[in-house]
Parts: C-alpha cells; sequence; structure tokens
C-alpha cells in the first residue's frame, strides 16, 4: 500500500526543513519533494501535517535492554532472568512509542527481544545487538564486588584473556546471534576496582576481536574513556568509541584519520549526578563521575570543533533513573554542550544510521530507505526538548507500518 505524509520536513541530511511529500510504498520510501514536484498516486493514504514537523525515525546507539530497574548491581544480579526478560519487552514498547525506530543494544537481551519483534509478537524498534559485553578479567564488565565464578554465571559480561580467548569470545557472540561486538578498553564508573583512565586489553587481544567482526562484515563498538584506551581501540580498528571521556588531541586526530564516530552518552552522567544517590548507584561510582563530568564537556566541545563525529547515545537500560523512553534527553544535552538543534537532530539520525552500519537503510528520508518516520507537534528547531516528550509524537512509522497514531486536529488522514 502506498502513504504519502505532507508538511515541513526535515529530512536527517542536516539541509534546512522545506515543505514537502515523503511518498511510501511498502516497506520503502519511493521518493522525497517539496509539494507540488512528488506526484501522489489516486488511492494513496494520505496523511497531511498542518502543523508539525516530519522527521526519520530516531537512533539510540547505545541502549541496555537487560530489563534492569537499579544500578544496586547487588539486586539487579539476582533477580530472575525471566522477571528482565518482560521488562525489556516492555521497554522496547516504550522506545517505540517515543519516536525511536532503531537501536543499538550494548550488551543485553536484544537478540532475543528482535525475533519477537520480527515475529510481531511484541512491538519495538529494529534492534542491533552485541549480545554479551567482552571483558578482561577485573575489568569494566566484571562485577567485581562478586567472587568470579559467580560474577561470570550472573553478570552480562563474557570475560576473556588473552587473543586466542578474545578471538573465541567473540565467535561465540556471533553464533548466538549478535550484530557486532562490544569491548571494554578501559575502566569505567560504575565498576568498583577499576578508574576510567585505566586501560584495559592489549592492542593484540583488541585486534583478534575486530578481526572476527570483520570477517563476517560487522564491527566493534569500545566502551572507552581513558585516553590511552581509547587511542588502543582506534588502532585496532574499533568503529565507534562509547563515552570518550578522555579524549586527548592525538586521540581526535586518530578518529578524524581513521572516520571514527564518538558516541558520548552525557544522559547517564546527568542522571547520574542528579539522581543517583536517589535511586542507589553505588558512591564510588557518583563520586567518580563527578571527577570526569567538566573534564568530558570540555573534550566533547574539543573533539566537536575538530570535527569528529558524534551520534546521540544515552546507556539508558530503564527504571526511574534511565527510563527507555526519555531517550531524547541526549539531543537536549547534546545541544547545551554545543550542537545546533540540527546538528543534534542529524546524531540522532544520519549519523546514528552510520554507527549502526545502516547508513544505507535508515536514518535519513531518502528513496530506497525503509519507510522510518515520526511526526512531532511542534518545531524541534526552536525548542529540541519537543522530542523528548512523548506526547508530543503523534505518529511513528517503521518499514511503513504504523505503528502509533494519535489523534490530532492538526493531522489529518484522506
Amino acid at each position: 500500500m502506498k502513504m504519502a505524509f505532507v508538511g515541513r520536513i526535515i529530512d536527517g541530511t542536516g539541509k534546512a526543513p522545506f515543505d514537502g511529500v515523503v511518498l511510501i510504498d511498502g516497506e520503502k520510501i519511493e521518493r522525497v519533494g517539496l509539494i507540488g514536484e512528488v506526484e501522489i498516486p489516486p488511492k494513496t493514504k494520505t496523511i497531511k501535517v498542518n502543523s508539525g514537523t516530519i522527521l526519520p525515525g530516531l537512533i539510540d546507539c547505545h541502549v541496555h535492554l537487560m530489563g534492569e530497574r537499579t544500578l544496586d548491581f547487588m539486586k539487579s544480579a539476582f533477580e530472575p532472568s525471566e522477571l528482565k526478560s518482560v521488562r525489556a519487552a516492555m521497554d522496547c514498547s516504550k522506545l517505540l512509542d517515543a519516536g525511536y525506530t532503531s537501536v543499538r543494544d550494548v550488551g543485553g537481551l536484544g537478540i532475543y527481544l528482535k525475533r519477537a519483534i520480527e515475529e510481531g509478537e511484541i512491538k519495538g524498534p529494529r534492534i542491533l545487538s552485541a549480545f554479551k559485553i567482552l571483558s578482561q578479567t577485573g575489568g569494566h564488565g566484571d562485577m567485581h564486588s562478586l567472587p568470579l565464578d559467580v560474577a561470570a554465571r550472573v553478570g552480562f559480561s563474557r570475560l576473556c584473556d588473552g587473543a586466542d580467548d578474545c578471538r573465541k569470545a567473540a565467535r561465540e557472540q556471533f553464533r548466538e546471534g549478535a550484530d557486532f561486538i562490544k569491548i571494554c578498553t578501559t575502566g569505567g564508573v560504575l565498576s568498583e576496582r577499576d578508574l576510567p583512565t585505566s586501560a584495559q586489553f592489549t592492542l593484540d587481544e583488541i585486534r583478534a576481536i575486530v578481526e572476527e567482526a570483520q570477517r563476517v562484515g560487522s564491527f566493534v563498538a569500545a566502551h572507552a574513556e581513558g585516553a590511552e584506551g581509547i587511542k588502543n581501540a582506534i588502532r585496532a580498528g574499533v568503529k565507534t568509541i562509547e563515552h570518550g571521556d578522555f579524549i586527548d588531541d592525538e586521540g581526535i586526530k586518530l578518529m578524524l584519520e581513521n572516520g571514527n564516530i564518538l558516541i558520548p552518552t552525557f544522559s547517564i552522567g546527568e542522571r547520574i549526578i542528579s539522581e543517583g544517590e536517589k535511586y542507589k548507584v553505588p558512591e564510588w561510582g557518583i563520586k567518580k563521575m563527578h571527577q570526569l563530568w567538566k573534564v568530558q564537556s570540555e573534550n566533547f566541545k574539543k573533539a566537536k570543533r575538530a570535527g569528529v563525529k558524534i551520534a546521540a547515545g544515552t546507556d539508558f537500560g530503564g527504571g526511574p533513573l534511565t527510563p527507555l523512553g526519555e531517550n531524547a534527553q541526549e539531543l537536549e544535552l547534546l545541544v547545551r554542550e554545543g550542537l545546533t538543534p540540527m546538528e543534534a537532530i542529524v546524531a540522532a539520525t544520519k549519523t546514528a544510521s552510520e554507527a549502526l552500519n545502516m547508513k544505507d537503510k535508515v536514518g535519513t528520508l531518502e528513496a530506497g530507505k525503509f519507510a522510518d518516520l515520526i511526526v512531532v507537534e511542534g518545531d524541534p528547531l526552536s525548542d529540541i526538548s519537543t522530542l523528548r516528550k512523548t506526547e508530543n509524537i503523534k505518529v511513528v512509522v517503521k518499514e511503513g507500518k504504523i505503528e502509533k497514531h494519535l489523534r490530532s486536529n492538526k493531522i489529518t488522514i484522506s
């Protein structure tokens, strides 16, 4: 069936808004152009957006579909996996309702959730999943407070040491259905016994993982906060740098030379600092976040000025502190950190699609791509926070199917 959306369009490429038509045929976009230039065939279902904005479906490049409801890790580690699965399924519905038609699950249950979505059992965004996070023993993905054998059993990481074991761990994730690999090349904030500045994994270990991903046409995303761990990841061939708090001038130069994408995840830091104590984030985690918050802001601005590609990601995993469905907070924070509203939208659409390895399929409203789009009440270029309010997302289309349509006298269907 053909559909046409008519109204003010922000197409995700970064060019100025225009009054136009998005013509959809089945699951793909057939044509996008100015009103009067695109002929709408007879019997086409036409949605006229009299007030509001048509945009590409939003993309979050860094979520954890784990069904978590607390960052008290001792509590969450021993909750039943079945309970977490039900919660994660509900989180998928919240994401779609908020206008997110694609996400990268950088450690979580996404390999199972995407199957349920594809089968039509639950509603949710398109999911690319890394399944288990690869971490060295004692690294950021290890649960330091637990005995090693218990941590390996209840955690959501695969601990691996040495190039051969790392290679095997990568193969295991692809065997289970992973779309890409997530690794930790530095310590982090929410890992008790390491520091964000500490490098983890050797170059040989990282290269082994990258090689395995490249063999199957995939890529590696790296949790990387410290300068040396960032540079090790880039030199070994990693595609995206998650967080990047302590990136230095050499790291920025390497990112520009290699075309890496930075995903700063400001939202998790903002939430931990403002409400972490209320929601039982460990004291040591809150302390570390305070120590790097200003540094991350300064280094991000430096990377942005240099021309490093930026994609949007929240590091949200569900629950009251990091609620999936409020992911557009990241766009607000990107604007606060120096991006224009248009640049923030591009970070959550066009550049985000590159981080998914899907730039030819999603991310912009262009002919031949999947018909993923949203209709937003208001103008996000005037007020980027418009995108954060779920009630403002009036229509959500994923692969040509209307997944959400709220009644509005400003949107007419004929």
